[in-house]
C-alpha cells in the first residue's frame, strides 16, 4: 500500500478495536494503513484478516528506498522495536523482534537488488552505442590479426607472446609500486573478506590484499610463459609452423572464418527451444491452492481448497477455521503427469545437450572436411576443390548425419550425469557425512575427466569421419590409434598450439579492454564530452571485455580446428606415403623439413 508517512507507533488491529471504544482518534490513525474506503472498525478481526482490510498490527517504521521498514533499535546489545523484544499479533500470536529483523533484511535485500538491476540496465541503456563501436573494434582487430597471420605468422606469434611477457611484466611493476604506497595508507590492511560485497570497485583497490592477489597471479603467468619458452622452444617452433600452414589454409578459404555464424545460429535456436519447452513444462500444471489457517487445530489447514467458493464453504464458517484462508500453494497436479515433470524437464535436458553438442560436432565436421580438402591437394591452390565448405557441409548433412549424433549423444550423456550429480550435491548440502561428500567430489573428478577425454576423441572422430567418410566407432578408433602411435608430437604440441592461441584471444581482448577502461572512465580528454555518465563503468566495460573475447574465440576457434585437421593429415601421410615418386608426401615443403626434424629428433 502507498502511505503518506510510515507507522510510528505500535499497535495491533485488537488494540485498536479496544481503544476504539474510548476514543475515535484511535481509529483515525490505524484506518490510513487499510484499505482506501474501508471504515468499519468494529469488523471482527478474522474477517479483516480474511477480507485482507488492514493489518494485523503495526510498528514503528522508518522510509528506505520508498519502503516502510521496521526501525529497529539496539539498547544494552539487545535489538529492541517501540521499547519491545517481544509482542502478540491480532490473533494474539506471540512473535519475536529477531522475526521482525530477518523478515526486513530480506525486503531489504530485495530492494538492493533490484536497485542493483536498475542501474545496470540504466547503464547499457546510456552506453549500448559505446558497447557496439566496442565490439565492433574487436571485430576488426581479430579479422585485421587473422590477416596478418597469413603473411606474417612467425614473426607476429613471436610479437604477441613478447607482448604478453612486457604486459605481465609491466603489470607487476604497477602492482609493487601501488603496494609501496599502501603501505603508508591507514585502512589498506583489511581483509577483502571483512569488507564484504560492494558494487564499488574501488574499494577493494584501497587493500592491500587485492593488490598482492594480482602481484602473485601475473606472477606466476610469467613464469608460466617463461618456463614453457625456455624448455619447449622446439615444440614452439613447430607449433608456429603448423599455425603458419593454418594461415595458408584459411587465407585460401576465407569462407570458413564466418562458419562460426552459422553454429551461433544453430546454438541460438537450440537455447530457445529448450528455454521455451522448460517454461511450458514448469508451467503446465493447474494453480493448486491451499487452506492456510493460523490456528492449528483447523482440521482443514493445507488441504486443497478453490478460493472462489471458499467463503461459502463449510471450511471459512467452521468455528475453529475461521480466520483461514485460501491462499496459492504452488503449481501443480495430482496426474501421472504432474508426477514425472521433473523426468520430463531432465529428458528436456538431455535433448538440449545433444542438440548442442550435434550443432558444434557439426561445424568441427564441416571445418575439417574443407582443411582435408586443400591438405590432400597435391598443387596448392590449384588442386582444392570449387567452394569447400559448401561442398564439406554438404556431406556432413547428407552422410555424416547419424555418426554426428552418436558421438553428440554420447558426450551429452556424460554432460547430463555430471549435472546430475551437480543437484544431488546441492540437496545434500545439509547432510554432514564425509563419506557422502567424498564420494560426491571422487564422482564428479571422474566424470569431468570423460566429458574431457570424450570431448577430445570425439574432436578427432569428426576429422576422420570427414577424412574418410566412415562410420563414427571406426573413425574414433582410427584417431586414437592414430594419436598413440604419435603420443609424444601430441602431448606437446596441441597444447603449446592451444596456448599460443589463447594468447591472442587474451591480447585482442586485453588491448580492447585497456581502451575501454580509459574511455568509460573518462581518462582520454580529446572525447570526454561524448563519454557517458555511469553508475558503474564496470558493467559496459566487462561487457567489451567479454564480448571481445568471444568474438577472437569465435575466429581462433577456426584456426585450432584447421591445425588439428592438419596435424592429423600430417600423421596420416607419413604412414601412408614414404617421400617417393610412388608415394609422394602432401604436406607443404615446410611443414615437412620442421615436423619432420621434428620426428627424427625423438
Amino acid at each position: 500500500m502507498c502511505l503518506s508517512k510510515c507507522p510510528d507507533r505500535f499497535a495491533t488491529y485488537t488494540e485498536m478495536q479496544l481503544q476504539h471504544k474510548l476514543s475515535k482518534s484511535y481509529w483515525d490513525y490505524y484506518r490510513q494503513f487499510c484499505k482506501p474506503g474501508f471504515n468499519n472498525p468494529d469488523k471482527p478481526v478474522s474477517q479483516v484478516l480474511r477480507d485482507e482490510d488492514c493489518p494485523s498490527m503495526i510498528v514503528p517504521s522508518r522510509p528506505f528506498l520508498q519502503r516502510c521498514l521496521p526501525d529497529f533499535i539496539t539498547l544494552n546489545g539487545t535489538v529492541t522495536v517501540a521499547n519491545r523484544t517481544s509482542f502478540k499479533d491480532a490473533l494474539e500470536m506471540a512473535h519475536s523482534v529477531t522475526e521482525l529483523q530477518h523478515a526486513a533484511k530480506g525486503i531489504t535485500g530485495l530492494v538492493d537488488t533490484r536497485e542493483l538491476g536498475m542501474k545496470i540496465v540504466e547503464d547499457y541503456a546510456k552506453s549500448w552505442p559505446w558497447i557496439l563501436i566496442g565490439l565492433l573494434v574487436s571485430l576488426a582487430v581479430s579479422l585485421l590479426f587473422i590477416l596478418l597471420l597469413r603473411f606474417t605468422a612467425g614473426t607476429l606469434l613471436w610479437a604477441t607472446i613478447i607482448t604478453v611477457i612486457l604486459l605481465l611484466a609491466y603489470g607487476m611493476w604497477y602492482c609493487s609500486m601501488v603496494l609501496s604506497q599502501l603501505r603508508h595508507t591507514a585502512g589498506s590492511e583489511v581483509a577483502i573478506v571483512e569488507v564484504g560485497l560492494h558494487t564499488d570497485l574501488h574499494i577493494y583497490l584501497q587493500l592491500t590484499q587485492t593488490w598482492i592477489i594480482l602481484l602473485v597471479s601475473l606472477g606466476l603467468a610469467e613464469a608460466s610463459i617463461l618456463l614453457m619458452l625456455i624448455f619447449l622452444r622446439r615444440r614452439v617452433r613447430v607449433a608456429i609452423a603448423l599455425l603458419r600452414e593454418a594461415s595458408k589454409a584459411i587465407g585460401y578459404i576465407m569462407s570458413t572464418l564466418f562458419f562460426p555464424v552459422v553454429t551461433f545460429l544453430l546454438v541460438t535456436v537450440c537455447i530457445s527451444y529448450w528455454a521455451v519447452t522448460a517454461v511450458y513444462l514448469a508451467s503446465s500444471g493447474q494453480a493448486i491452492y491451499k487452506v492456510m489457517s493460523p490456528d492449528v487445530s483447523c482440521p482443514y489447514a493445507n488441504s486443497t481448497c478453490n478460493p472462489e467458493t471458499f467463503n461459502r464453504s463449510n471450511i471459512s464458517q467452521s468455528a475453529l477455521c475461521q480466520a483461514s484462508q485460501c491462499l496459492f500453494a504452488f503449481y501443480g497436479g495430482e496426474t501421472s503427469y504432474h508426477r514425472h515433470l521433473f523426468l520430463l524437464q531432465l529428458y528436456n535436458l538431455l535433448i538440449f545437450l545433444w542438440l548442442l553438442n550435434f550443432s558444434l560436432a557439426l561445424e568441427q565436421c564441416t571445418l575439417a572436411g574443407t582443411f582435408a580438402s586443400y591438405y590432400w591437394a597435391r598443387r596448392k591452390p590449384q588442386d582444392i576443390p570449387a567452394c569447400p565448405l559448401f561442398s564439406s557441409f554438404s556431406r556432413a548433412i547428407r552422410y555424416h548425419t547419424g555418426s554426428l549424433a552418436f558421438g553428440a549423444l554420447i558426450l551429452s550423456v556424460a554432460q547430463l550425469v555430471r549435472i546430475i550429480l551437480e543437484y544431488l550435491e546441492n540437496k545434500l548440502k545439509g547432510i554432514d557425512n564425509s563419506l557422502s561428500r567424498f564420494i560426491m567430489h571422487c564422482l564428479k573428478c571422474c566424470f569431468w575427466c570423460l566429458e574431457k577425454v570424450i570431448r577430445y576423441m570425439n574432436r578427432n572422430a569428426y576429422i576422420m569421419v570427414a577424412i574418410y567418410g566412415k562410420n563414427f566407432c571406426s573413425s574414433a578408433r582410427e584417431a586414437f590409434f592414430l594419436l598413440m602411435r604419435n603420443v609424444v608430437r601430441v602431448a606437446v604440441l596441441d597444447r603449446v598450439t592451444d596456448f599460443l592461441l589463447f594468447l591472442g584471444k587474451v591480447l585482442i581482448a586485453g588491448g580492447v579492454g585497456v581502451v575501454a577502461f580509459f574511455f568509460f572512465t573518462r581518462k582520454i580528454p580529446v572525447i570526454q564530452e561524448e563519454e557517458p555518465n555511469l553508475n558503474y563503468y564496470w558493467v559496459p566495460l566487462l561487457t567489451v571485455v567479454m564480448g571481445a573475447y568471444l568474438i577472437a574465440h569465435g575466429f581462433f576457434s577456426v584456426y585450432a580446428m584447421c591445425v588439428d585437421t592438419l596435424f592429423l593429415c600430417f600423421c596420416d601421410d607419413l604412414e601412408r606415403h614414404d617421400g617417393s615418386s610412388e608415394k609422394p608426401f602432401l604436406m607443404s615443403p615446410e611443414l615437412h623439413r620442421i615436423l619432420g626434424k621434428s620426428s627424427q629428433s625423438r
